[in-house]
């Protein structure tokens, strides 16, 4: 186990134009000026070129449309940037598109993955070791559900995906810890709670409730609201990441959690009671709420034990949700044209 740290230069980040990875892509390069950020990405339905638009004219940075599941284009990339670092985001993450589809969550989770590990190894590995690190950001959805009242996920908990994305994202933590294993390649793991904050593509929970407050539309529960889960600010999950990449143990995994717990419901009325504050045009906002059928297959409970990037790497959230929620209502109230022009772009509800 290689436990030097990891001096970074220029990086590859794919699905760099999605919630998560175009949030990382901003404070990489606001904390890391002179190093290069190339971005892959498809650009599908949660693709936004847009998110990118601030940083479009910046030296370090370059972006590439194109698809993980192109093993020639990687290597050349990989290659001609001579980048020394990877952090994928590429995946589909919404579980309800994987439960009405889950084929395209199979091929780009797992077979994406295992293309992008393969041309790691040809560049990195085949022709003399180089100085490199994989960094593969997975979720805590793998590890299935928690009854109430039970131990938050830890590193070592068994994995019992419930949905075909859990189950896809599963299957690609296996391959990743695989290409260490076998051929000696530097990898990591994150598994991360519930992201919010900027960006995030308008079918998600948050991001959805504050659309429909605006518009009058119902505020759909599922079952009885009261599924739990932990909530991350997105860029508390960046510097997370950026511990790992920077400091983490080959061959680890790291939990990277918000240790906040919020049911639904609670999640609904608080958002909310926030927008009957920024927006009182049609407060009360609570009354729109709609309870619908349960999901198929519904994890009941999300939480995440997140001590050993605490202990080990000296992680600590800087919001705590009730800042980083009011945050994240002031960025969709300020930037309406943003996800107005997202709500077309592949909406499932």
């Amino acid at each position: 186990m290689n436990n030097t740290q990891h001096v970074t230069k220029r990086l590859l980040v794919t699905g760099g134009a999605g919630f998560i990875g175009s949030n990382f892509v901003h404070y990489w390069l606001e904390q890391y000026p002179n190093e290069l950020v190339v971005v892959l990405d498809a650009l599908t339905y949660a693709g936004n070129r847009a998110n990118l638009a601030s940083v479009e004219s910046n030296p370090n940075f370059k972006f590439v449309h194109g698809d993980i599941l192109d093993t020639g284009l990687v290597e050349k990339l990989l290659a001609k940037e001579e980048i020394d670092t990877i952090v994928h985001f590429a995946a589909e993450s919404h579980v309800d598109r994987s439960i009405h589809g889950p084929d395209a969550f199979l091929k780009t989770n797992i077979e994406g993955t295992h293309n992008l590990l393969k041309a790691a190894k040809k560049i990195w590995l085949d022709d003399g070791i180089k100085p490199h690190r994989f960094h593969h950001v997975s979720t805590d959805e793998v590890y299935g559900t928690l009854e109430p009242g039970a131990a938050a996920f830890n590193e070592e908990h068994q994995y019992l995906p419930n949905s075909p994305y859990a189950a896809s994202k599963a299957s690609s933590d296996h391959i990743v810890r695989s290409y260490h294993h076998t051929y000696g390649l530097n990898t990591t793991v994150s598994n991360c709670s519930n992201n919010y904050g900027p960006y995030q593509f308008p079918e998600k929970l948050i991001p959805l409730l504050i659309a429909n407050c605006l518009d009058g539309n119902p505020l759909p529960i599922y079952g009885d609201g009261k599924q739990i889960r932990d909530w991350l600010y997105v860029d508390d999950h960046n510097r997370g990441i950026d511990l790992i990449v920077r400091n983490g143990l080959d061959d680890n995994t790291y939990n990277i959690g918000g240790n906040n717990e919020w049911s639904n419901i609670d999640i609904v009325m608080l958002v909310c009671e926030l927008m009957d504050e920024q927006h009182p045009e049609g407060a009360p906002h609570k009354n729109l709420i709609t309870y619908v059928k349960d999901r198929l297959g519904h994890d009941r409970r999300y939480a995440i034990n997140a001590s050993k990037i605490i202990e080990q790497l000296g992680y600590k959230p800087h919001e705590i949700f009730e800042t980083g929620i009011r945050k994240a209502i002031k960025w969709y109230l300020d930037n309406e044209s943003w996800w107005r022009s997202n709500q077309s772009r592949g909406q499932t509800r």
